[in-house]
């Protein structure tokens, strides 16, 4: 896995809908789980998506902490 995505996870913000300016991080599991059944949107951001919910569905965000309470 490419570090940089893992970096953005902590860093970038849903740009769009009701989770607007939230971190993809800390984006809730359904919200996630919406995004697989219906299609994660195309280039950077469904790829953020994606990652974040395979992380959380294999029950690895505490993997993320250290990096997000660092600000990285």
């Amino acid at each position: 896995m490419n570090p940089a995505i893992i970096k953005e996870l902590v860093t970038f913000k849903m740009p769009f809908g009701k989770y607007k300016d939230r971190l993809i991080c800390d984006l809730p599991e359904h919200y996630l789980l919406w995004f697989q059944r219906e299609g994660f949107p195309p280039g950077k951001l469904g790829t953020l998506l994606a990652t974040m919910y395979e992380i959380k569905l294999n029950g690895l965000e505490y993997l993320l902490k250290p990096l997000k309470e660092r600000k990285i």
